[in-house]
């Protein structure tokens, strides 16, 4: 694409330059309006710049991926209600042999989970446990946080529905569920055990447990305080009264806070309508993974799994509802309109025709250069911005050479995004999402700062990233 008169070159970098400055620091102090705020004004700057019109902005929002988000959140609500998360806690405490049993747990545990329910779901539920476990074993919590955070994020390489970047990818390539995750998942399993490993070398001494303190920690914190907290799958914060789905609305704020901590009541666990609306919670789930697994349209699948959990619930599925974070999907629609404007002025392809001759994907040094590029870029604007930028432009390239190639491009484009976001403790939601739970936890606050979250994540994220690349197959 030919660059764009200078003036709308100008106004277009300007208007992404905002959006940009406003989703990677939301609360800058000249305009603290937040990241959802931020992409709507990037997007209606380069409407008013006139970098794209008023049609093309409303084209430039693509339905599929956000359709694919909206029923992937439903789905992790209802299973949020029939205990899921509850019972990943329950594993992560079960037999707990020391810190460098529980550091393992937790890098599987995250995982896994992030791979089935998105990387940004599995920090939220799963950071109070860590800080819960962590201080049961007399252990500083910071290992803990940066297994779960690291870990997440290479678990959700291996699926489209892992984390909204693949999203993208698996949308706009057309690869199915079962090739990407054939393409990507041996690199991720490679990925994890590295990452234990890097952690395990880095943490050894001060994941040693101190029995006599341990003892003394366990009468303070029980096992059943540490798996029965309840989170909100969908938003970073703690369910309230109002955001319970089911709940009675006429309980006192005071009684549901008191009830937060406390073990689900035995007798309505052991109900037949609760036990059969959990394991048809349960059924939805695995029929629409396996639905995505046969090559069925990912979107329409996931969004007739939400419907069919709101239709077997049987009642006003308005609270659970409610939950879905619906400032996601507008932060989404005004990113779409701001990098499809920023696109067609003409300077993304500009800068990647320089860099194209060196970064073809047919020989070990052009992946090693697309891969940096991809890596700087993920961790400069973002990973998602950096997809939407290059995708297209990577997978025509890499399509000049062979069809295979296109598609390992994708899946290279897909695994380097993802895990450069555990280059630092801005390069990923899943990231913040750990440290600002942690941080907010009223009674097991702890703050990860910068440096105690680059120091691991800059080895992990180049070993990580460099000894998966020539795993992964179109």
């Amino acid at each position: 694409m030919a660059l764009a008169p200078t003036a709308e070159v100008a106004l277009g970098s300007i208007a992404f330059g905002i959006f940009w400055v406003l989703a990677v620091f939301p609360a800058v102090p000249f305009l603290p309006i937040g990241r959802t705020a931020g992409s709507l004004l990037g997007a209606l700057l380069m409407v008013i710049f006139r970098a794209i019109t008023p049609e093309q902005a409303y084209a430039s929002i693509d339905i599929p991926i956000l359709s694919l988000l909206f029923g992937t959140m439903v789905v992790s609500i209802y299973l949020e209600r029939a205990h899921m998360f509850k019972y990943l806690g329950l594993l992560l405490s079960w037999k707990s042999k020391g810190g460098k049993d529980l550091l393992c747990r937790i890098c599987l545990i995250s995982a896994l989970s992030s791979a089935l329910f998105t990387n940004d779901t599995s920090c939220i539920v799963l950071t109070e446990f860590v800080l819960k476990l962590a201080r049961q074993h007399n252990l500083p919590p910071r290992p803990f946080l940066l297994a779960l955070a690291s870990s997440a994020n290479i678990g959700s390489t291996a699926t489209p529905i892992g984390n909204p970047q693949n999203l993208v990818i698996a949308v706009q390539s057309k690869i199915s569920f079962g090739k990407f995750f054939a393409g990507i998942i041996p690199a991720m399993l490679i990925g994890v055990v590295i990452n234990i490993t890097l952690l395990l070398c880095m943490f050894w001494n001060t994941l040693k447990v101190n029995k006599v303190e341990e003892e003394v920690m366990e009468e303070a914190v029980d096992e059943d305080e540490v798996i029965s907290h309840k989170f909100s799958p969908a938003r970073m914060s703690h369910t309230t009264q109002e955001g319970v789905c089911g709940d009675d609305v006429g309980k006192s704020r005071s009684r549901a806070r008191a009830a937060s901590f406390q073990v689900p009541d035995v007798k309505r666990l052991l109900s037949k309508k609760t036990m059969i609306l959990k394991g048809c919670a349960y059924l939805v789930t695995v029929g629409m993974l396996i639905s995505l697994l046969m090559g069925l349209n990912m979107s329409w699948t996931a969004l007739c799994a939400a419907l069919a959990l709101v239709v077997i619930d049987f009642r006003d599925a308005g609270p659970c509802l409610d939950k879905v974070s619906y400032s996601l999907l507008i932060f989404f629609c005004g990113m779409f309109i701001t990098v499809d404007g920023f696109n067609k002025t003409g300077l993304p392809s500009a800068l990647w025709n320089f860099m194209e001759p060196h970064a073809r994907i047919n020989h070990a040094t052009g992946v090693a250069v697309l891969a940096l590029v991809i890596l700087l870029l993920s961790n400069f604007a973002s990973n998602v911005p950096t997809v939407l930028l290059l995708g297209a432009q990577v997978a025509k390239s890499a399509a000049a050479v062979s069809p295979a190639d296109e598609t390992r491009a994708w899946l290279i484009l897909a695994w380097v995004s993802t895990v450069a976001g555990n280059l630092s403790l801005l390069g990923s939601a899943a990231n913040l999402i750990v440290c600002e739970q942690a941080r907010r936890s009223q009674l097991f606050g702890y703050t990860l700062s910068f440096w105690g979250h680059i120091v691991f994540g800059v080895p992990s994220t180049l070993i990580v990233a460099a000894i998966g690349l020539p795993l992964i197959r179109g």
